[in-house]
């Protein structure tokens, strides 16, 4: 070897050196030393425009060359992980909603998240992370339930702006967890804003007019809380227009209202391909061509894109309708929102990749479960004939009798057991028979026939009849295709039930029949010749994976029902405006005026309870209650709002709730919190929301009902 030869070789084996300690040291990005602030503008500024729209979708592919690991956005947890095998199934959130128990819904959705990441560490240990394994959770669904037409209404907290507000907080918090440098999931506010079907029209359905008392009394107020109390890290923007711009790219919204008023640091996520909505024949029709969707989505403030649009972000550019630096608003927020899960960051670092897969499906989350099952049972007619006895010949039939896949409600995971309605009451008494075969709704035979010889005919010597039906997920949901009288796109027509079940409850009755009637469903029903021909009425909702041990629980008086309503039961659609118009006005307890079947916060107990003179003193509520009754139970105490001078504003709203459990002839002095701030309302002087100085009238008792409540008027200065 000639000598310059020697030193060239020399000198490059030197340079290689260099750079391999050089390499050695990592970016700024994967120092886990630095903040998800520094991290997220570093990382953005070593990818270029192709990887940066890459990084924008719900399936975020790696980026091999600078070891940025895939991330799926896309994942389901409305009452236990949804959609990845095996999982804790709770009750349906409006069940949850019923509970009226925001503390059980923090842990209820602790354990939702606990199962999440271990799901996940396992996922990435074997590197198979896939749809529905990740660790963004597009959930709390805090909508406004509007209308009881809406099937999706089963995915939200009811009817109520504060109680919606309250259970998101608790879910939010559950789920992002607290005391740790990283969060343990990212949770997500949807569907913003002003969105509550119908379903069948949404990619082309336009909100227009709505006036602003309602839309900040009634809609934002949970978003607002969410945002601001419980620092969600991410909101998804709904799929409809209002006032003319889609949601996903309506500046007012995203901009003026989330980022500017409210001060929101997070990210926001479409619908899923709501940006394709812009722009596709006979949906919005708002942009001309996908790069003009893409573009106004993007600058509007929309930040991931569910759905397959974002590819198009460089054609947008270099079509000059968008800036990269508009780009990387987005991408810095999404980056950050992954370091700040340790996305990037050994396990080791990460205190929540310890959480074992032996927790998923536990017998403590089962038991959880069953809590929340008999917390959110909603008893609404007793003339006696509950609790049942063991002793009793009892018949069992209708279609969600033995019904375990309705029980777990949409949006679900599917649990390794299900106790079926059917297997509660038959783990109670051994003189139990069941009718099998009963369907939800009318199939072709000749109904009276099928009544007759199938049913009516065997139940001859039952002592009591206990029918469960109502509805199902398979009716009613997200824009679904159902071929059934009364049903359309997910949504339904009319609330009654569906006529084959009614026409056999009216011939129960018509024989003599005692009959317990257990109504499962996601919301509102109308149930006025029910309530007539039954003896006892349930609301047990979708009950999750132990539904069927607390429903039993519930007939058989091992447990008594404390569940209360978390929206109105009106008597048929007749009572409701027109479901397509988002005024308030008509709607809800807060509004209605006529005289609903079973108001807001109603539900009975099997024992009674008696409330005091109450007063409110330093923004507190005092009221002395006592259970008058013969048996423990649970009563809760709610507490609402008016502002006399109000000429259109809300009949009532309520403003605070507390649980108490009693024993028989226990009384108890309850304490409530009702600061000055949950005096807010809508002011039509200065058009804000705001605390006025004056005379408020407040209401306290035991549901919405004037019957239940006891009004005093207070003052504040």
């Amino acid at each position: 070897m000639k000598h310059w030869q020697f030193f060239f070789a020399l000198h490059v084996c030197l340079l290689c050196s260099a750079a391999m300690l050089l390499n050695a040291q990592p970016f700024p990005y994967e120092n886990p030393s630095f903040s998800p602030e520094q991290r997220a503008e570093d990382l953005c500024s070593r990818l270029n425009l192709e990887e940066k729209a890459k990084l924008m979708l719900h399936r975020s592919p790696a980026i091999e060359r600078l070891n940025v690991p895939a991330f799926e956005w896309w994942n389901e947890a409305l009452h236990g992980v949804g959609r990845s095998g095996f999982a804790t199934v709770f009750p349906i959130t409006m069940g949850m909603a019923a509970t009226f128990d925001d503390q059980l819904v923090y842990r209820v959705f602790t354990a939702v998240s606990d199962e999440a990441r271990a799901k996940n560490t396992e996922a990435r240990r074997k590197k198979e992370v896939r749809q529905y394994q990740g660790l963004s959770f597009y959930t709390p669904n805090i909508n406004i339930f509007r209308d009881p037409r809406w099937g999706r209404g089963q995915e939200t907290y009811g009817e109520d702006p504060f109680l919606t507000s309250q259970m998101g907080l608790a879910v939010v918090r559950g789920l992002q967890g607290e005391g740790q440098k990283y969060l343990k999931t990212l949770a997500c506010a949807k569907h913003f804003a002003v969105h509550s079907g119908p379903e069948w029209n949404r990619h082309s359905f336009d909100v227009e007019q709505l006036p602003a008392r309602d839309l900040w009394e009634t809609y934002l107020p949970a978003f607002k809380v969410l945002v601001q109390q419980g620092h969600v890290k991410e909101v998804m923007c709904a799929y409809q227009r209002i006032d003319g711009e889609p949601c996903c790219g309506n500046t007012r919204f995203l901009q003026h209202i989330l980022r500017d008023e409210w001060g929101f640091q997070g990210l926001v996520t479409s619908d899923c391909w709501a940006v394709a909505d812009f722009w596709q024949k006979g949906h919005h029709e708002f942009s001309a061509t996908k790069e003009d969707a893409v573009a106004r989505a993007v600058v509007t403030g929309t930040d991931l894109e569910c759905g397959s649009d974002y590819p198009a972000i460089p054609d947008a550019v270099a079509q000059g309708k968008l800036t990269e630096e508009q780009v990387d608003i987005s991408l810095k927020r999404l980056l950050q929102a992954r370091f700040e899960l340790g996305d990037f960051d050994d396990d080791q670092l990460v205190a929540w990749t310890d959480i074992p897969m032996s927790v998923v499906c536990s017998a403590e989350h089962r038991e959880l479960a069953l809590q929340a099952a008999r917390e959110s049972m909603t008893l609404l007619k007793n003339d006696g004939i509950l609790p049942l006895c063991s002793k009793q010949r009892i018949v069992v039939v209708g279609p969600n009798a033995d019904n375990a896949s309705m029980q777990w409600g949409n949006y679900n995971g599917f649990p390794t057991e299900t106790i079926t309605i059917l297997d509660g009451i038959r783990s109670k008494s051994d003189q139990v028979s069941f009718l099998d075969g009963f369907e939800h709704v009318e199939k072709g035979m000749d109904e009276k026939q099928l009544l007759a010889e199938h049913y009516l005919s065997r139940i001859s010597d039952a002592d009591v009849v206990v029918f469960v039906g109502g509805i199902s997920p398979r009716f009613e949901g997200e824009e679904m295709s159902v071929d059934a009288e009364g049903f359309k796109g997910g949504d339904r027509l009319s609330i009654e039930l569906p006529k084959v079940q009614r026409d056999f409850l009216a011939a129960l009755h018509a024989m003599g029949k005692p009959v317990v009637y257990v109504n499962c469903s996601g919301s509102a029903m109308g149930l006025v010749p029910e309530q007539a021909n039954a003896n006892a009425i349930l609301q047990a909702w979708y009950p999750g994976e132990q539904g069927g041990r607390a429903v039993a629980d519930v007939l058989f008086g091992d447990y008594n029902p404390s569940g209360k309503l978390p929206v109105t039961f009106y008597r048929s659609v007749d009572q409701l405006p027109d479901y397509e118009d988002y005024r308030m006005a008509g709607r809800t307890y807060r509004y209605f005026q006529g005289e609903p079947l079973y108001p807001f916060g109603f539900g009975l107990s099997y024992t009674t309870f008696k409330l005091g003179t109450p007063s409110y003193q330093n923004g507190k509520v005092k009221v002395d209650i006592t259970n008058t009754g013969k048996q423990e139970g649970t009563e809760v105490v709610q507490v609402y709002l008016r502002d006399p001078r109000d000429t259109d504003g809300p009949i009532k709203t309520l403003r605070a709730y507390q649980r108490v459990n009693l024993q028989p002839g226990e009384q108890r002095t309850l304490t409530i919190d009702l600061p000055r701030e949950r005096f807010e309302l809508w002011d039509t002087a200065t058009n804000t929301m705001r605390v006025r100085k004056g005379k408020y009238e407040i209401m306290v008792g035991t549901s919405s009902a004037d019957s239940d409540l006891q009004r005093f008027s207070v003052k504040l200065p």
